[in-house]
């Protein structure tokens, strides 16, 4: 009896056996789109309600993304969630936000707001090979992915797969087979001109959809009997559509990803399966069409319902399947939650391993989370040193092998920088300023930096400027800087210009301090500064001056935007001890001790669409009411508004203001790449030559109503602003405004 019982069960093994052999392998093609990858999670979800076994997947683009994730385990609904819950369009910008720059950073971007990326060495200029870098896009994919290592081969992945780049150089296609599925799914991805071309194995890369965007081919090769293909491509448009360089770009673009397709195409056989979903109207960039995109998917998938249907699986044999797909799943799953044995530092950089380590600020001997890498990867890219981070895990039997690497700039290390701003209140002169600076870095072993800044328009400058961190950590550092400065004095009564002092400095100063935290930093020192003074209406000829001693600075800056915050603080304290001579056509006219104190402040608090700012400005010197050069300046956009920009000068200086910001764009408008503020401010100060006339009871009391954009070049306002002496301005302005 018992004899019989095995018997029969070997013939029932068997025949399973035998039947799981006869049944077809099935590969699975997922083609390029853009945004309307999400066509192929609803294409999938009735694969998986048809109990259809996938044997090989292959993807070009999305394609690729979605295909990596089915293979390494996830089900339908996993990536549905994933993808549906991260912010893509965040995958198209790679600027560093200003809160996690390093203060002497931020200081930079708030001056030279013009963000191009310049560089010059070897005796040529240099620019990016794309307009992203693709740092954003690979953290957004590794999150995705979780935390899985490379593999020696995608065929140990719970499906074997495979993603098809273009070869720059050839044009030829490129089957990734192996390594990081991550470094596999983007280079698939990146368009040529937008993203820079990936690197793997000496090869250039780029988006896959240019030489084979529905890889037919590949996917038979690896074995499969049947192949079901997905086609989401765009259709070509119409000649009344082809109205701009965009247009016709795109449509050049299509025609190549098209021209790919139909020739996989044609591979296809009667036994195979082609689903087009109905989206070729949908746009491939916008993020927010893919609620749409994936019913669709959906829809289409069920069409052919009785082709799929010939190769589903209700026995044993799909649970079996749906059992090894979990397995080989949990072999990488278990290895993400293993200590970390080693950090191996790739670093195609100058910048030391041991700032790369105390940036990255993980523990050998713990395990890491994706949200750890990812702070510490950010950081690491936050110091503006390289064009990429990345970071890879190799898993051993002792624990797990991370790999960062990272890549200098390749525009580098010499920097063009650019700054511009125009302000105007439509009754006086304009006032505009254009910035131009020429910096070289890593001129020493622990960073130095000699920066040549040159500044035309409202005020002109010509300056030189050399910054030596004093090791390799960078936590302290020396400066040295010498400038000539021409600026002319407006004197206003009545809010008219009444005339004008021109005055010619020439200054120096040399300390030495330390970047106590990130965002600030301390630092003492001596200067020295000497020029002259002239009005042509005085008849008097020029007051020569010069002053000398030392000076005190503390700062510390976090906030996410210098002219529309929603988070942050920015704090700073100046103190400057000089002995200061004026001498009027060779007459010795005074040479007296002077302290001067500032101290700026400016907070910003956000609650969801609101954000609630205040401003603070105190600054004195103490020289018994003798003249001096070294004042105050008040007036402009919440700065006194109503009064021209910088119309009040005085020794002494109280200013406060708060101001509230709603952010209509994203609120009422549904704008999301730059946010559209509606402002108001209520704000008093005043500034005074006497120590002995300071009073509060002298305060002007002002307030605007301003429309304000923050955007990559930097702020845009236009409003209105007045004050309780009768003072009233229009006033726009663009650039930087601090």
């Amino acid at each position: 009896m018992i004899k019989r019982i095995i018997v029969l069960c070997l013939a029932l093994a068997s025949s399973q056996f035998s039947f799981a052999e006869e049944r077809p392998k099935i590969g699975l093609v997922l083609s390029g789109g853009g945004a309307k990858g999400a066509a192929h999670i609803g294409v999938l979800k009735v694969l998986e309600e048809k109990k259809i076994p996938i044997d090989y997947i292959v993807g070009t683009s999305i394609g690729a993304y979605v295909g990596g994730m089915y293979a390494l385990g996830y089900s339908a609904a996993e990536i549905e969630a994933i993808m549906m819950n991260t912010d893509w369009s965040k995958g198209y910008s790679d600027t560093i936000p200003r809160e996690s720059l390093s203060y002497r950073d931020k200081q930079t971007r708030d001056q030279f707001n013009i963000p191009i990326n310049v560089g010059y060495s070897d005796d040529e200029v240099k620019t990016p090979a794309g307009l992203l870098r693709g740092q954003t896009m690979s953290l957004l994919l590794r999150s995705s992915t979780n935390l899985v290592h490379q593999f020696g081969d995608f065929d140990d992945l719970a499906i074997p797969y495979r993603a098809v780049a273009t070869n720059l150089v050839t044009s030829e296609p490129v089957v990734l087979s192996s390594g990081s599925v991550v470094a596999a799914m983007q280079a698939s991805a990146s368009v040529p001109g937008a993203l820079q071309p990936a690197v793997i194995d000496g090869k250039l890369l780029v988006d896959g959809g240019i030489a084979n965007n529905m890889p037919v081919d590949v996917v038979k090769a690896m074995g499969a009997d049947i192949v079901i293909a997905v086609d989401i491509g765009s259709p070509l448009v119409g000649k009344d559509e082809l109205n701009s360089t965009v247009a016709v770009l795109n449509q050049l673009s299509t025609i190549l990803t098209n021209a790919s397709s139909e020739r996989q195409k044609a591979l296809l056989s009667d036994h195979d399966i082609l689903i087009r979903p109905n989206i070729g109207e949908l746009s491939t960039t916008d993020f927010t069409i893919m609620q749409i995109a994936l019913p669709l998917g959906e829809i289409a998938a069920r069409e052919q319902t009785d082709k799929l249907e010939q190769y589903s699986d209700d026995g044993n044999d799909y649970k079996q399947y749906l059992a090894h797909k979990k397995d080989k799943s949990r072999q990488w799953l278990a290895d993400i939650d293993r200590p970390l044995l080693k950090i191996i530092y790739d670093n195609d950089s100058k910048v030391s391993n041991k700032l790369l380590a105390e940036n990255l600020d993980l523990d050998v001997g713990e395990a890491v989370t994706v949200e750890e890498l990812e702070a510490g990867l950010k950081k690491i890219y936050a110091l503006d040193k390289f064009e990429r981070v990345d970071a890879e895990f190799t898993d051993t039997e002792e624990g797990r092998v991370l790999t960062v690497t990272t890549k200098a700039k390749s525009w580098g290390p010499n920097y063009f920088q650019l700054g511009f701003s125009w302000e105007d209140d439509f009754s006086l002169d304009s006032a505009v300023s254009l910035d131009v600076a020429y910096t070289m870095t890593e001129l020493t072993e622990t960073g130095g930096e000699w920066r040549n800044e040159l500044s035309l328009g409202y005020d002109k400058l010509l300056a030189s400027e050399f910054y030596q961190p004093l090791a390799r950590d960078q936590h302290y550092f020396s400066r040295a800087r010498v400038e000539y400065e021409l600026k002319d004095w407006s004197f206003f009564e009545n809010n008219s210009r009444v005339f004008e002092l021109r005055q010619t400095a020439y200054r120096t100063e040399l300390g030495i301090g330390a970047n106590y935290t990130q965002n600030g930093m301390v630092e003492i020192g001596i200067l020295g500064e000497m020029g002259d003074l002239e009005n042509d209406v005085w008849g008097l000829g020029k007051v020569d001056y010069t002053g000398y001693g030392g000076y005190f600075k503390f700062a510390y800056d976090d906030l996410n935007s210098i002219n529309f915050p929603t988070s942050g603080n920015r704090f700073t304290f100046n103190v400057y001890l000089r002995k200061e001579g004026y001498e009027l056509d060779g007459v010795g006219d005074s040479n007296d001790f002077s302290m001067q104190y500032e101290a700026d402040w400016r907070g910003a608090v956000g609650v969801g669409n609101h954000a609630f700012v205040g401003i603070a400005s105190l600054a004195t010197v103490d020289k018994d009411g003798a003249f001096t050069v070294n004042v105050s300046e008040l007036g402009g956009f919440l700065n006194l508004s109503g009064y021209h920009k910088n119309a009040l000068y005085g020794s002494h200086k109280i200013f406060g203001a708060f101001v509230y910001q709603y952010d209509l764009g994203r609120d009422v408008l549904g704008m999301t790449e730059y946010p559209l503020y509606l402002g108001t401010s209520i704000e008093a100060g005043n500034v005074w030559n006497q120590k002995d006339s300071v009073s509060l009871d002298d305060l002007i009391y002002a307030g605007s109503l301003y429309l304000g954009i923050d955007t990559s070049v930097g702020p845009a306002a236009f409003g209105f602003g007045a004050s309780d002496d009768g003072e009233k301005t229009i006033f726009l302005f663009l650039g930087k405004n601090w």
